[in-house]
């Protein structure tokens, strides 16, 4: 450096203000040498230098943000919104006074996917609002908590305030109705009993399905010409409730108490444990958090004021006996325990080398969350260790002088066992030691892992059900989300990759729009998230495609985008977890014409579901009924045909609401006939006239849908293309098309084997009311009707009547059935036995074994080439071409000779509004003006802003886990009396299905058995609930509210009572058909 700038510097030869004047004449010269032309470095350093250039200022946090950071760092247990794993979502408005129950729903009007409007939300307050309103009596402290259970029939939503105080809510039948399982008054108002973490255990019945694994299709790999999928499994790892279904509630306080809360009956009891010893305010807890862990015990990891970190293992004993397998599991008693072990300390502030040791926001915990064990894929298996993670976030000072970033940084430490070390061999000469060659202790120890630093501000972080738990999802305050790794904390899904997925978002889908927020609640299957803005306004935010037109879905991104989406539709179907979610995202590809029929087909291979039941035995229409998967693959097709109510749908649309709506009304039906073991005898729904008037609507339906099929098939035989399609074999390949156009399901519904099965046994269900209903008037034709037995009287008149002025007689239309389906069998067999044969030759002089194995190779054979031709024709594809012999025998001869049986006429203007099948624009306009739905319980029509009146219509008993819960303080209600004295009838040939029309109950064996009280009449009695604040009380009447589907728009009237048989049958539609959830619609809204 010379000594001019020497000078410039120090100020020894020349003074400061002389610098400056130099300086100031430098700026100021206007020659060639002037600074502004002379380009020194070839750029705008030295503009930037000068300061000609302004300097980009970075906006300062918000006082939102702010003091919602100051919320996390306070207390662990301040989640205001969440997002259950049956759609509820909760949210705890502004003030902190009340919880808003939301939901996302598939519009009515053009089925898209949106969050409910507010008016039609169920609020929980702490102050006394509308009828309609739970009110919590409050002790001055806002809510700050709200969490969802696991469960999977009935969501329970814990509500925290900020002393601690826990409410316990559940949702039975609708999704934003409420009712208090466990209320919060008896709890104490003290601070020290905040709670700073929460957690819900597994369902009790978790650990027990899979062998104890929990299981999942965690990634595809492209295979040169497909796509394999992986999969994965992890230890379903306890404690869990002992009770199947059930779950419990953990909690620990400031003071260091873990309370248990776990539900026996409809109650909910509580057991505690001192974790901590609070003597002074540095042992105060601050942030709990919790997850299963190996041997089934609870890791709990525990922050304290004083900068510590401890890790605590909890067992749980639940005092149950021994079980007993005639003890129904819901009646033995519980006497939990729990039994506490410290697993290690340390101080969770332990500052990075790049880390500022002088800023006291850094020392200030976020986020704390501790992650279970976890089983690598090695051989053998090995466990990776629990990890702990914690978080710190830094917001800059406005008024700091530093030019300071945002930043979160990642804290993890290891839980790691180390077998302690052997004593020195010098020791041993000191002589034998007591317990000598005794194995040595193990030390568990916790391992600090090199910390991450992201430039952003964390406001939630949470393990996912990608991959079991091995990712983890942290959202920013600015709407964006990062997934990481666990194990190395490595950013993942943000490259674009086809050939190795794990998840959607590897293939081109992205979370849309991101909007500064200050809290999120995932979905189940984490498809969307709803976020809490800084104006405190609710955004939903889903994954939307990025990547353009599909194109052709022969191509390897058409192909990697069905495999991103079937590996989380099929967990999602395992878990029985809500996919509502994914429905939405998936919902605006189906516009690709072969998208929706490459899905169904994809996820139904993955899952190897059963779709094949040609072979007409009763075992195999049994699973037909209990095939949840088949009726979730259904239900996707219904979704994805829906446009909106009065909108015409799709082929696949019409065919998987046909379907989904048979059997429906085969359960219902069945259910009915059935008589559950009731404490006081048997209970028969059949001797109550709800219940027959129910049955009479389905029956309704069911010979409308006979009708209205034998009518298509007739319109089409009179129809030349169709015929001559069939006649000519090289056209046949046509027919698949020329029905799409017409939108005619008829001969689908009749080739499947599945719809025809459905339809089947809904015949005989019909006989079946038809021949009870005959012997129940035949009854009542030698005895007198009493004023309370008039309205079953009626509504057995009314069955019979149904039932038996049918255009289509259900045992006709039964053997129609049957001829199809032998011929279809028979076809099957020639064909592909054959086929088969043909691959697998059997050398002669093959040994007995060896053509035993050929046999069985031809019956694989067969099977798979039955249910890969049964799938075909259910995604609407063309009949296979062995079909066309046996569809031309269907057209020619069978309905000719049926055509004998019926009138025509009376076909061709029969009304089959009931159906909702006819979708011509006319029709259509028709039922919009007048506002004509279609009840899918009662199976009656319902019109808009009509107010019904019903004075019998109470709140639903207490209905839990299949047991009937009691009710508060009321008379007993009669029902009508039972047809006395009939025996026991079996329902439509079915030997396994016996009712008896007796007032005692009990149906007989081979329809022989007598009611228990022979011609006695019974009054089956049911305790009134306590009145219901929205609905009107007993006996005011009131207008009765609709239910709707969240997920296809059905609606059935919200109607309960007491009476123990409708109760019964209700509860069996806590569901809609599809498999969706309901819920309430506003009062003078169609929702």
């Amino acid at each position: 450096m010379s000594a001019h700038d020497m000078s410039l510097l120090g100020g020894d030869s020349m003074s400061i203000d002389s610098g400056i004047q130099v300086m100031q004449s430098i700026q100021g010269m206007d020659g060639a040498m002037a600074l502004d032309d002379v380009d020194l470095f070839g750029d705008s350093v030295m503009d930037n230098a000068l300061g000609t250039l302004p300097l980009t200022s970075r906006p300062p946090p918000s006082k939102q943000l702010q003091q919602r950071l100051d919320q996390l760092r306070a207390r662990g247990c301040c989640q205001g919104i969440a997002w259950g794993r049956l759609g509820n979502i909760a949210c705890v408005s502004k003030d902190g006074m009340s919880v808003d129950i939301r939901y996302m729903r598939c519009n009515p009007e053009n089925g898209e996917w949106d969050m409910n409007d507010p008016s039609s939300s169920a609020t929980i307050s702490l102050v006394h609002g509308p009828p309609s309103f739970i009110s919590l009596p409050s002790a001055g402290a806002p809510i700050v908590h709200v969490a969802w259970s696991p469960t999977t029939h009935m969501a329970d939503l814990a509500v925290i305030d900020a002393l601690g105080r826990i409410s316990i809510l559940f949702f039975p039948l609708q999704i934003n109705r409420p009712y208090p399982m466990r209320k919060w008054d008896s709890d104490p108002v003290d601070d020290l009993h905040s709670v700073v973490g929460c957690h819900w255990l597994p369902i009790g019945n978790a650990a027990s399905q899979g062998r104890g694994f929990l299981t999942q299709c965690s990634g595809a790999h492209w295979a040169g010409s497909e796509y394999k999928y992986n999969h994965m499994a992890q230890p379903a790892f306890g404690p869990s409730h002992p009770h199947p279904g059930r779950s419990a509630l953990v909690c620990v306080t400031t003071n260091g108490l873990l309370r248990l809360f776990y539900q026996i009956s409809s109650r909910h009891e509580e057991t505690a444990l001192e974790l901590e010893s609070v003597t002074a305010a540095d042992d105060l807890i601050t942030h709990a958090s919790f997850c299963c862990d190996k041997p089934n015990t609870l890791l709990v990891a525990l922050a304290t004021a004083s900068k510590q970190l401890r890790v605590v293992r909890v067992g749980v004993n639940w005092g149950n006996p021994p079980s007993d397998k005639q003890v129904h599991p819901g009646s033995i008693q519980l006497r939990p325990s729990m039994k506490e072990v410290h697993v290690a300390t340390t101080s969770w502030l332990q500052h990075g080398p790049s880390e500022s040791t002088l800023d006291f926001s850094m020392a200030q915990l976020s986020h704390l969350l501790v992650l279970p064990s976890f089983m690598e894929t090695s051989n053998p298996p090995t466990f990776a260790p629990a990890v702990v993670v914690t978080v710190r976030s830094y917001l800059p000072n406005e008024t700091s002088p530093y030019d300071q970033e945002t930043q979160s940084i990642i804290d993890r430490w290891e839980v790691l066992n180390d077998q302690a070390q052997a004593p020195h061999p010098a020791f041993e000469q000191l002589g034998p030691r007591n317990g000598a060659g005794a194995a040595l202790p193990t030390m568990t120890r916790l391992r600090k892992l090199e910390p991450v630093t992201i430039p952003k501000v964390v406001i939630s972080m949470h393990t996912t059900t990608i991959q079991l738990g091995r990712v983890v999802s942290f959202t920013f305050s600015d709407g964006t989300v990062q997934y990481r790794d666990r194990f190395t904390m490595a950013e993942l899904y943000n490259e674009h990759n086809t050939e190795n997925i794990n998840s959607p978002h590897q293939v081109g889908f992205q979370f849309d729009d991101p909007t500064p927020c200050l809290q999120v609640a995932f979905s189940p299957s984490n498809f969307a998230f709803v976020q809490v803005c800084e104006d405190n306004t609710l955004k939903l935010r889903k994954l939307h495609y990025t990547m353009g037109d599909l194109g052709s879905l022969q191509d390897v991104q058409a192909r990697a985008v069905l495999a991103s989406l079937t590996m989380p539709i099929s967990f999602a179907w395992q878990q029985q977890m809500t996919f509502d979610d994914i429905l939405a995202v998936v919902r605006p590809l189906t516009q690709h014409p072969k998208f929706t029929n490459a899905l169904f087909k994809e996820i139904i291979t993955l899952l190897r579901t059963v779709v094949d039941y040609s072979e007409e035995q009763q075992q195999l229409v049994d699973t037909l009924i209990r095939n949840n998967q088949l009726q979730s693959c259904l239900s996707l097709l219904n979704h994805f045909g829906f446009n909106g109510n009065f909108e015409a749908r799709s082929f696949h649309g019409k065919f998987a609401s046909v379907a989904l709506n048979l059997r429906n009304i085969i359960v219902l039906i069945v259910l009915a006939n059935h008589s559950p073991q009731k404490s006081n005898g048997v209970l028969n729904p059949l001797d109550e006239s709800e219940v027959v008037e129910t049955l009479v609507g389905c029956a309704e339906w069911a010979v409308s849908l006979f009708s209205w099929l034998i009518d298509s098939l007739f319109n089409l035989l009179d129809d030349p293309e169709f015929m001559a399609l069939l006649s000519d074999q090289r056209r046949f390949q046509e027919l698949a098309s020329y029905l799409h156009t017409r939108n005619d399901v008829s001969v689908y519904l009749l080739l499947c084997s599945s719809t025809r099965s459905l339809l089947q046994v809904a015949c005989r269900r019909v006989a079946g009311l038809e021949e009870i209903s005959s012997r129940a008037l035949t009854y009542y034709k030698t005895h007198s009707v009493t004023e309370t037995g008039a309205a079953l009287h009626h509504a057995y008149q009314r069955m019979y009547r149904t039932s038996s002025s049918s255009p289509v007689k259900p045992q006709d239309f039964e053997r129609l059935l049957s001829t199809l389906g032998r011929d279809i069998s028979t076809a099957y067999q020639r064909t592909l036995t054959a086929m088969a044969k043909s691959k697998d030759q059997t050398q002669p002089g093959a040994t007995e074994q060896q053509q035993q194995q050929a046999q069985q190779r031809v019956e694989l054979f067969v099977k798979s080439a039955q249910n890969r031709w049964e799938l075909e024709m259910l995604s609407g594809a063309n009949p296979p071409n062995i079909f066309r012999e046996v569809l031309a025998r269907l057209f020619t001869s069978t309905l000719t000779t049926f055509k004998a049986l019926t009138d025509p006429a009376k076909l061709y203007f029969a009304n089959y509004d009931l159906l909702e099948v006819n979708d011509d624009a006319k029709t259509l306009r028709a039922r919009k003006k007048a506002g004509k739905y279609v009840d899918v319980f009662k199976r009656v029509e319902l019109v808009a802003r009509q107010q019904q009146q019903n004075t019998q219509s109470f709140p639903p008993a207490a209905v839990r886990n299949g047991t009937q819960g009691k009710g508060g303080g009321g008379e007993n209600v009669k029902t009508e009396a039972g047809v006395g004295g009939a025996a026991g009838v079996k329902l439509g040939g079915t030997p396994s299905l016996t009712l008896g029309l007796a007032g005692g109950g009990g149906g007989g064996s081979a329809g022989a058995g007598n009611g228990a009280n022979g011609g006695a009449a019974v009054a089956m009695t049911q305790v009134h609930s306590p009145r219901d604040e929205g609905a009107g009380g007993a006996g005011g009447g009131h207008a009765i509210r609709w239910r709707r589907c969240v997920r296809c728009a059905s609606v059935m009237e919200d109607i309960m009572n007491q009476r123990p048989g409708f109760t019964y049958v209700l509860a069996q539609q806590r569901k809609c058909c599809c498999g969706g959830a309901w819920a309430l619609v506003a009062k003078g809204a169609l929702g």
